[in-house]
């Protein structure tokens, strides 16, 4: 009887462990799955194009992606608008290296094609020079160097061997400067960058882009054609490092494209890819403050709410967000006050009568370079004559203007925003373009203007906050600058990360997007 009584009693000790083993593993289950199924939530501050490449690479990696925008449109700079039978393109006008773009498509399993087109220019831009010579730069590096030894005191062979070594250059550095974190200590361990270091004499950073042009070529002409490369990211020749020669190799290696339908194709484009694959957007939300709890970014604050999430990009200039987002934080200040790059004043106009004699990108150059960007860089104002830049997208696309007109996009480098007289300087610029410009085209171009609208570096801050309406962030006049931008993470407080133009890896639609792809890759590693 006793052994019956403790073999039940065994069987109800067993039972009932059985059965707590049994609700603990159904509760384990269900915490496992609960936590496979749940997806880190990643907040984006700002649809510039480099937010939308950060929010396109996470959503794909499995984190569901909310995008903040204070405009009512995404795009940032990259955007349009339309006006009396004239489209505009507002921003960025040069296109080069669109497998950038395509690589977007091609992570989300998505046909580019489907989505987005466009066509190789053969020539790349009209170069118009004072004395009356002028210079249509083909894309293919052979043309243009036979061209250059036809119009310039210049060889053929040395054109070549300046994009050869403009070529060696960017294939040194790109995976340190371009691709990958500059300020983690994985980047410097690697390879490609080692291999850049024992070969840091070829890279020509200890003397200016001018002076390395200038040794390179006898032709002041040329020497200026080259020098323009530094405006590509807000700068100097006379002060940028002589790295920036690289520049070039962008153009006439990869080339460059004109996208169906405009700039502002790419992205309409990319927004749209954004939306198929699930990203979430708030239009017309400015955030207001990000969340910071035990140096950890745990949200956003906007729309009178908190938004909480795993990981906060902002996309936002790196100046504004810790100036107005993150003001209860310490700021980088040796960062945020590196001096500015240029910025731009931009002539919008409708002209009612096409010139056969211009292209897509067409360059007007000044008389004196030097002078130009002293006035731009040292006396914070623009110079008597500037050198001007239009671009012309009816040439590529008819329906960008009434039949027998161009629409006209003119565009001078000028200093960013620091309280300058800036309604003094427009009214003075427009006098000198129109009389530039009627002097090498031989028209009268005032009587030709039907509309007219303008974009100044004040303009430029409050639609964009870039601190200053500068367009790069920080200026590269620095051989230092690449080290001094700020980083794509933050080195204080975790779960913060930064992408677009005002940090690594610089401005322009390219480099943007390498800042949304080196973003998603850190906080990819991180998790």
């Amino acid at each position: 009887m006793r052994k019956m009584f403790y073999s039940i009693r065994i069987l109800e000790i067993f039972s009932s462990n059985l059965h707590k083993q049994i609700f603990s593993y159904k509760y384990m289950v269900i915490e496992s799955t609960e936590k496979k199924n749940y997806k880190k939530k990643a907040i984006v501050i700002g649809a510039g194009i480099a937010g939308l490449s950060s929010a396109i690479r996470l959503q794909n990696s499995g984190f569901q992606v909310s995008v903040f925008e204070m405009n009512d449109y995404p795009g940032g700079k990259l955007t349009a608008f339309s006006e009396q039978g004239y489209r505009f393109d507002m921003g960025p006008s040069l296109f080069t290296m669109p497998h950038f773009v395509d690589e977007l498509f091609t992570v989300s399993n998505k046909k580019a094609e489907d989505y987005f087109s466009y066509k190789r220019k053969d020539t790349v831009c009209h170069y118009f020079y004072k004395d009356g010579t002028t210079f249509q730069a083909a894309s293919k590096e052979k043309e243009f160097a036979s061209n250059a030894a036809s119009t310039f005191d210049v060889a053929e062979e040395d054109v070549l061997n300046y994009f050869k070594k403009s070529k060696k250059k960017y294939d040194l550095t790109s995976s340190l400067f371009l691709e990958n974190s500059l300020h983690k200590l994985s980047t410097y361990l690697t390879k490609d960058t080692l291999k850049a270091i024992f070969k840091v004499r070829s890279l020509d950073i200890n003397t200016s882009l001018h002076a390395y042009n200038a040794k390179a070529f006898n032709d002041p002409k040329l020497v200026q054609l080259f020098d323009r490369f530094a405006t590509y990211n807000g700068s100097s020749p006379y002060q940028t490092p002589g790295i920036m020669s690289m520049i070039p190799h962008l153009e006439q290696y990869y080339g460059t494209f004109f996208p169906e339908g405009g700039m502002h194709s790419i992205t309409k484009s990319i927004y749209q890819l954004a939306l198929d694959l699930g990203v979430e957007f708030h239009f017309n939300s400015k955030v207001e403050k990000i969340i910071v709890q035990h140096k950890k970014a745990v949200g956003v604050f906007g729309n009178n709410k908190d938004y909480l999430a795993d990981y906060i990009i902002s996309n936002s200039d790196v100046v504004s967000t810790y100036r107005t987002l993150l003001k209860d934080q310490k700021a980088p200040e040796k960062t945020l006050k590196q001096p500015r790059s240029s910025s731009a004043l931009i002539f919008y106009w409708g002209i009612k009568k096409e010139f056969p004699t211009l292209d897509l990108h067409n360059i007007f150059f000044s008389d004196d370079y030097k002078q130009e960007f002293e006035h731009i860089f040292q006396k914070n104002n623009v110079y008597e004559d500037p050198t001007v830049y239009i671009n012309i997208t009816a040439k590529e696309n008819k329906a960008d203007a009434p039949e027998g007109c161009e629409n006209w996009f003119v565009m001078v480098n000028v200093p960013s925003n620091t309280g300058q007289d800036w309604d003094h300087i427009i009214e003075k610029t427009r006098i000198e373009v129109l009389r530039k410009l009627s002097v090498s085209l031989s028209v009268n171009m005032e009587d030709l203007i039907e509309f007219e609208t303008v974009l100044d570096p004040r303009l430029i801050e409050a639609k964009t906050i870039s601190y200053q309406g500068a367009l790069y962030g920080a200026s590269s006049n620095n051989k230092f600058a690449a080290f001094l931008r700020h980083p794509n993470f933050s080195q204080q407080i975790s779960n913060l990360y930064f992408c677009g133009g005002s940090v690594h890896p610089g401005g322009g639609i390219p480099l943007c997007l390498l800042s949304g792809k080196i973003v998603s890759e850190l906080i990819l590693k991180d998790t």
